[in-house]
């Protein structure tokens, strides 16, 4: 029985080959990371540069703090004032999703019960995010997003 070499046919099949795995790897990670990534925050960064410091500087002049928490199948917003004392806000819109893709993304009807704003929600295990618009009876705008771990 003869036995066989390995030629010079036989390393390139095998360098083929590995670079063939490795560049088709790359190919299905870069093509779920595109497919999955949410888009533009702004149509146009420059301007919106542009109006940064003022806008929160307005926002600043509220003096509100959000604190958002899951209970009981809730999500709860806590939006109150320097005082402490809670905020009736004119209006409110919120897209709760993941950090990572907009498959799970949804928009709550939060309602106002004098103390804090509350939703049914069932959220998975992990982490998401709250991206908050507010508008203050005055008619500033208010505009955060609020990161939450949800414990399994």
């Amino acid at each position: 029985m003869a036995e066989r070499q390995f030629t010079g046919k036989h390393a390139l099949a095998v360098f083929v080959a590995a670079f063939g795995v490795i560049i088709a790897v790359n190919l299905v990670l870069a093509y779920s990371a595109v497919k999955t990534f949410p888009g533009l925050e702004v149509k146009n960064s420059y301007v919106a540069s542009q109006e940064f410091n003022e806008r929160l500087q307005e926002q600043q002049a509220l003096g509100w703090e959000i604190q958002a928490e899951l209970t009981g199948g809730l999500l709860v917003l806590h939006i109150t004032d320097q005082t402490g004392a809670p905020v009736e806000v004119a209006e409110l819109q919120a897209v709760v999703g993941r950090a990572t893709h907009v498959k799970d993304d949804f928009a709550p009807d939060f309602t106002f019960d004098g103390i804090a704003y509350s939703t049914p929600a069932a959220l998975g295990k992990g982490n998401w995010n709250i991206r908050l618009v507010a508008k203050a009876k005055d008619g500033t705008a208010f505009a955060q997003r609020l990161p939450l771990y949800v414990k399994g």
